[in-house]
């Protein structure tokens, strides 16, 4: 059985215990260099101008340590270990220089080597320590971090990121807001400095500045230097493991608007980059405040789309958000108190904000939601037992520009999810629940009145999709996707065909029925067109063209387009691409029968 971890408190005491062990050494070297001084013969002057250097950084590491021992705010301990060692360092070389001087006579004749030089080299080495003990003091005083450390001298990012990280982790509110703007512009673009930012343990202060509530500029200094350090997916999961999700999706949930702004953001670019913070965020629920501020100023609740009694699953969803608000209920009064206090406090300010800021929050949180439920079946679940879906209609339907695109790709990837998840995929896109209906209109729009193809593409992929849910008897969707094989833009005209080979796949349930009817709308001659010139839709036209032989090989307008022949032109394309071996063979050979039998048939009716 695992031990329990310890108390907060007893690790926070731990910890001190540990940073306190680094002064023992530089201590006991300072105070023997003391004693040693007194008892020096040769250079007895410089010994004595030594000792008042020691002395300084004995006075100085006591200091330290009571500031240790009594400051209430976690330390930022990176610099502190790496002073104490390089002060150790220093202490032991002038312990050397001093013992050397105790001897006179014939001693003092061996140990010559002991020089002025010497003497001048240990004398710069312990100023250098007592210019590295100031700043080292100068971390624990609010009104922040005095000048350079000489250690950080010889790295510059270095010298510039410790007192900021220090700064952040010790200082006050503005002085650490200050500090996190500086950071932002040192990491903007600069690949090392963001390494160094996580390396040198920046990541814990900026996520305890986050959730300073009291200052949003805080908060959004702290974001904007997130931001910029996950830039690819390690250092995203180092805010991972800090752990950072619980307090990004506590912040996503009781600030300001101008907050939630920047940590949707955060959101977006952290699930874009690691599968790992997708499934963090799925953990924390993050889906649910993401879509609370996408549906600002939305209604949601028509009594149009209210069909029907609500399932057995929406009965239990409900009870279980009943039983979290009881559970948030029964905690601590205080808690409780600045919870509902920020949160009313973030309703007021929701109503008083500018469209344009509501706007860029829907925007953000939209592609977040995109990010997030991209190869998730968590995040895309989450999304459809929400109201996430009806959301996305409305959005597509009565917006444009960015929100209505990232709306969009967000349908898109719970779509993808959807096609390769069978029980998800029955779950979450009845075709006549209100929902799912309403997606399927404002896609259907989409494909068939808009002309930007960045639309078209992904409102297409997403049909494709959701192929199987299509009865047999729905054949307006397919009218639909033939006619955009006809378009102009080969982007959106390839991408039908593959939707529409998705309809006539032999895994879908009403595939000969699908292929009847992108036959009988006229299907057969643009997708020959497209064979002929377009090498970029052969392999998904040759495709489609397999399962409709497959599936409806009798048709007089494969005949007519002498589908069989140019198959059989295709040959080579076909054993290019193995996965096409055994369906290509099979389209063949059915054709080939189906064709032979028919030609039979026409010459004996016509035999004397």
């Amino acid at each position: 059985m695992a031990a329990a971890a310890p108390p907060p408190a007893a690790a926070a005491a731990a910890e001190e215990g540990a940073i306190l062990h680094e002064f023992t050494l530089p201590i006991l070297l300072a105070d023997k260099i003391l004693k040693l001084a007194q008892e020096a013969v040769s250079l007895r002057q410089e010994c004595v101008d030594l000792a008042k250097q020691v002395d300084k950084i004995y006075r100085m590491l006591q200091a330290t340590v009571r500031l240790i021992t009594t400051t209430t705010q976690p330390l930022y301990e990176r610099p502190i270990r790496r002073i104490v060692a390089d002060v150790s360092k220093n202490l032991e070389r002038a312990c050397n220089f001093v013992s050397k001087c105790r001897h006179g006579g014939f001693l003092r004749q061996v140990f010559s080597m002991t020089t002025i030089a010497d003497f001048r080299k240990v004398s710069s080495l312990l100023e250098s320590s007592i210019g590295d003990m100031k700043w080292l003091l100068s971390i624990f005083d609010s009104d922040g971090t005095v000048g350079l450390p000489p250690i950080a001298s010889n790295d510059p990012t270095l010298a510039y990121i410790w007192p900021n990280i220090a700064t952040i982790q010790m200082g006050s509110v503005r002085n650490r807001v200050e500090a996190a703007n500086q950071l932002t512009l040192h990491t903007r673009g600069n690949e090392r400095n963001k390494k160094i930012v996580v390396e040198e343990g920046g990541v814990p202060p900026l996520l305890k500045l986050l959730k300073e509530y009291s200052s949003p500029d805080a908060q959004i200094a702290a974001a904007n230097v997130l931001i910029n350090v996950a830039s690819i997916p390690e250092r995203v999961e180092s805010i991972v493991n800090n752990p950072g999700v619980p307090i990004i999706v506590q912040v996503l949930n009781d600030s300001s608007m101008r907050v939630q702004i920047i940590v949707a953001k955060l959101v977006s670019k952290m699930a874009e980059l690691s599968h790992v913070a997708q499934e963090e965020f799925a953990r924390e629920n993050v889906t649910k405040p993401l879509v609370t501020c996408l549906s600002i100023d939305m209604v949601l609740d028509d009594p149009k789309l209210q069909l029907g009694k609500p399932s057995f699953h929406s009965v239990v969803e409900i009870n279980k958000e009943l039983a979290g608000k009881i559970s948030l209920n029964s905690s601590s009064s205080s808690s409780h108190s600045d919870g509902s206090s920020r949160g009313a406090n973030q309703r007021k300010e929701k109503e008083v904000e500018s469209s344009e800021v509501k706007l860029q929050l829907k925007v953000n949180c939209a592609e977040a939601l995109w990010r997030l439920s991209k190869g998730s079946l968590t995040n895309s679940r989450k999304i459809t037992e929400t109201k996430g879906l009806l959301c996305l209609a409305k959005i597509i339907e009565n917006e444009e520009g960015e929100l209505q695109y990232n709306s969009l790709m967000t349908v898109m990837e719970v779509t993808a999810v959807a096609e390769s998840k069978p029980d998800f995929r029955h779950a979450a896109f009845k075709i006549t629940s209100p929902a799912p209906k309403a997606v399927l209109d404002q896609l259907s729009r989409m494909i068939q009145n808009d002309n930007d193809p960045m639309l078209q593409v992904p409102a297409i992929k997403s049909i494709g999709s959701l192929a199987r849910i299509f009865p047999a008897k729905e054949s307006r969707i397919i009218n639909l996707l033939v006619l955009q094989m006809k378009n102009i833009d080969m982007d959106v005209a390839i991408e039908a065909v593959i939707a529409l080979g998705k309809f006539a796949c032999p895994e879908n349930y009403n595939c000969i029925e699908h292929s009847k009817s992108i036959i009988g709308f006229g299907g057969v001659p643009p997708l020959m067109k497209l064979l002929r010139q377009n090498d970029q839709a052969q392999v998904p036209g040759l495709v489609l063209l397999c399962y409709l032989a497959l599936s409806a090989g009798n048709s007089k307008a494969l005949e007519q387009a002498h589908a069989l022949n140019a198959m059989k032109g295709m040959a080579r394309l076909a054993f290019a691409h193995p996965d096409l071996h055994d369906l290509y063979a099979k389209a063949i050979h059915h054709l080939t029968l189906y064709q032979a039998g028919a030609h039979h048939i026409h010459r004996h009716s016509f035999s004397p």
